[in-house]
């Protein structure tokens, strides 16, 4: 649960989120907590899957292109995608029952399990580590350089924005909520990110890829941190996949597809890196109208790790973090995670179970 004086941000993220849900990809998500009736075989008549257009989200962006959980869900279920900027958007769409499923990162899904008190959502699969910058004007070389000046990041109590609070934290330096303190956190889209680092605006963010090399390639921004240098073996969870307890229980082998799918587009993205890459960036282009520049492309992905492993160890450190920064209440994440279905899709195929500790 978010902090009281962040309490009032949460509360105005159900109407984000419901606006983000009308402008989905695919043509949207429903409302409503059915999820669309019922198919004739018995399954759901359509299964809302939610992602944002990051890099960091190349397996749903590869899923999507390559036609892979349509494939998986068959003819008698209609596949519906929305996308968000940021995960706790995400999350107050899966509150109000607009999607059923969703890749996001993890201090949203830590929130969303303890606002609900362990009720709402199972983290069901990891799918990528890595791939999270700080990156900042050239004249800024130190933490303390970053005193006075304004950093972004994609939404207050995301993971990106409590991983900088956290780090500044760290290192003495003092922030607040409403952008005050010593350094100014500025939450912003990504996309709007791009912009005000180019025009001098902000100083520098704290974003996923494909924005930060985005930032490097076009706007002559360097790396102050990379955030694999903050966790153990350079292994954090940037993104996994989360499903709504109650779909999972109304439709259990709808959820089963949905792994398989993913399971299958993380194996393609491994095997034909380059490949997937070009797919990923097929589908940016349709849903932001633009693809991204070759160097930017190769950069983003050369960046981040793509596993089925959710590297549970990291989500509790992403809750202690939020913790400190003010931004979460103490919270058991026993039982957070049901890696069942994706173990007994992981063991079809030969390969090792997947541990949730």
């Amino acid at each position: 649960m978010y902090a009281r004086r962040a309490r009032g941000v949460v509360a105005a993220l159900a109407v984000l989120a419901l606006t983000t849900v009308a402008a989905a990809c695919g043509g949207g998500a429903s409302g409503g907590n059915a999820s669309g009736g019922a198919a004739a075989g018995g399954g759901p008549a359509e299964v809302r899957l939610g992602f944002f257009p990051n890099i960091t989200h190349a397996t749903a962006l590869v899923g999507v292109e390559k036609g892979l959980y349509a494939k998986q869900l068959g003819s008698g279920t209609t596949l519906k995608t929305s996308t968000f900027n940021a995960g706790p958007a995400a999350i107050e769409a899966v509150f109000s029952g607009a999607i059923d499923a969703t890749y996001i990162g993890p201090n949203p899904a830590i929130n969303a399990w303890s606002k609900s008190k362990g009720q709402a959502i199972k983290i069901v699969a990891g799918a990528a580590s890595g791939g999270v910058f700080l990156v900042v004007k050239p004249g800024i070389n130190t933490p303390e350089d970053l005193k006075g000046k304004k950093i972004a990041t994609p939404q207050l109590g995301n993971t990106q924005d409590v991983a900088l609070r956290y780090w500044l934290t760290e290192k003495g330096i003092k922030t607040d909520t409403k952008g005050g303190g010593e350094v100014s956190i500025v939450p912003q889209e990504n996309s709007q990110t791009v912009q005000t680092f180019a025009t001098g605006d902000i100083d520098g963010a704290w974003v996923p890829e494909p924005f930060a090399s985005r930032l490097i390639k076009e706007s002559g921004g360097k790396v102050l941190v990379d955030e694999r240098d903050l966790w153990p073996n350079k292994q954090f969870v940037i993104t996994h996949l989360i499903v709504r307890q109650e779909f999972a229980k109304e439709h259990p082998e709808a959820v089963r597809k949905l792994i398989e799918a993913h399971v299958e587009a993380n194996a393609f993205i491994n095997s034909d890196p380059a490949g997937a890459a070009q797919t990923a960036n097929a589908a940016l282009q349709k849903l932001t109208g633009k693809p991204l520049k070759p160097e930017v492309l190769d950069s983003a992905f050369k960046n981040i790790t793509f596993t089925n492993d959710p590297i549970a160890s990291s989500l509790v450190g992403s809750a202690e973090h939020a913790t400190k920064v003010g931004l979460l209440d103490p919270v058991d994440l026993n039982g957070i995670y049901d890696l069942k279905i994706l173990n007994e899709v992981l063991a079809t195929k030969g390969e090792s179970p997947i541990s949730d500790k």
